[in-house]
């Protein structure tokens, strides 16, 4: 049962965390209008409101909240200690592990939050997000490939020798079926046009159909078929996991992995990243208190200096060891959790250090 106390140093964690997040968010916006200015006078206004920052904003939000969730530990806990409440609480025999229950209750709210908007809410946002800046900053988007080839389902291996994602076409097309390592058919075409979903429609297209000895061949101008791939699986733009919802994203690896495609470590990496950062409002929610919940004479100035250190460092570690699992020295679920477990070791010796103390 939550006690009067609880529910005060909830109310404190969680005001003071939004009201960090609000705060940023408004500096950053000023930045990023500075910076886009020339963008954002060239694209409708609308446009820039609704697709742009009530896109941007949750986004930023998500990807520093681990940031957000330890300036506001660190925060509100030193002002407490400052201010002696901490030390009352203390005396009135809290003691420092039951102290600790109403932060991590906010710490676990903070991670709910965290994973919804990560796993289902910022995706579907992001689309229109990306569309934006492709359109009116700087396209990145992928809309060409060369020789591409990959397995469309077990034995079925596909080829284009080019593909134009802006008219949906792909050049000299092959498809092969194999059984074992017997070739039992051969379909090439001139052309082969994405329709939606699997549907293709061929053109100029000869199909070769092997029985031991014998060869049958069929051709025609135009065939409506049902391949089970799509452009996404092979133009493979660098902000393309961002716009995939969790149950999406663990679909488009596992159908990746079993074609036997290549790069892509990134969607892999956002995958642990959405679960570390959960993880990770209860780890620097552990650091934060037991560093400031000690009243200190340089007052809260030095613990808030302290955050600001340990959370950057935790941010820029995560994005160093992301890179390990890009040049494929590690796995993205070992990368992305080193930089956890290094704080979880850090968390538990200051959580014993302060427990203990005096």
């Amino acid at each position: 049962m939550f006690k009067r106390i609880d529910l005060y140093i909830i109310k404190k964690f969680l005001g003071t965390y939004f009201f960090a997040i609000l705060l940023i968010l408004a500096i950053t916006v000023m930045f990023d209008v500075n910076e886009k200015l020339d963008s954002f006078l060239k694209a409708p206004l609308k446009a820039t409101i609704f697709d742009y920052f009530m896109n941007f904003l949750p986004y930023f939000a998500n990807q520093f909240s681990p940031l957000f969730t330890f300036i506001a530990c660190i925060f509100f806990t030193s002002k407490l200690a400052d201010n002696s409440e901490i030390i009352a609480m203390l005396s009135s025999g809290i003691s420092f592990k039951r102290l600790m229950r109403p932060y991590m209750v906010s710490a676990a709210v903070i991670a709910a939050l965290t994973w919804v908007l990560s796993a289902y809410i910022i995706p579907p946002a992001n689309v229109e997000r990306i569309e934006y800046t492709n359109t009116y900053v700087k396209n990145k988007r992928v809309d060409y490939g060369n020789n591409i080839q990959l397995m469309v389902s077990p034995g079925v291996i596909a080829y284009m020798s080019r593909y134009d994602n802006t008219t949906k076409t792909g050049y000299r097309f092959s498809l092969d079926k194999f059984e074992g390592k017997k070739l039992v058919s051969r379909m090439t075409a001139n052309t082969v046009k994405w329709d939606s979903l699997y549907q293709w429609t061929v053109r100029d297209y000869m199909i070769r159909d092997i029985e031991g000895m014998e060869e049958h061949i069929t051709k025609g101008s135009r065939l409506d078929t049902i391949i089970p791939v799509e452009p996404r699986d092979f133009l493979i733009s660098s902000s393309d996991q961002e716009t995939m919802t969790s149950p999406e994203l663990n679909e488009y690896i596992s159908r990746q992995k079993s074609r036997g495609v290549a790069n892509i470590e990134a969607f892999e990496i956002e995958k642990e990243k959405r679960i570390a950062m959960c993880a990770a409002a209860f780890i620097l929610t552990v650091i934060g208190m037991s560093l400031s919940s000690k009243k200190v004479k340089g007052g809260m100035g030095i613990n808030i200096g302290i955050g600001l250190v340990l959370s950057f460092s935790y941010i820029l570690f995560m994005t160093v060891t992301s890179t390990f699992a890009v040049s494929g020295y590690t796995s993205p679920l070992v990368a992305m959790w080193i930089p956890n477990l290094i704080y979880t070791i850090i968390a538990v010796v200051l959580y014993y250090r302060r427990s203990h103390a005096g």
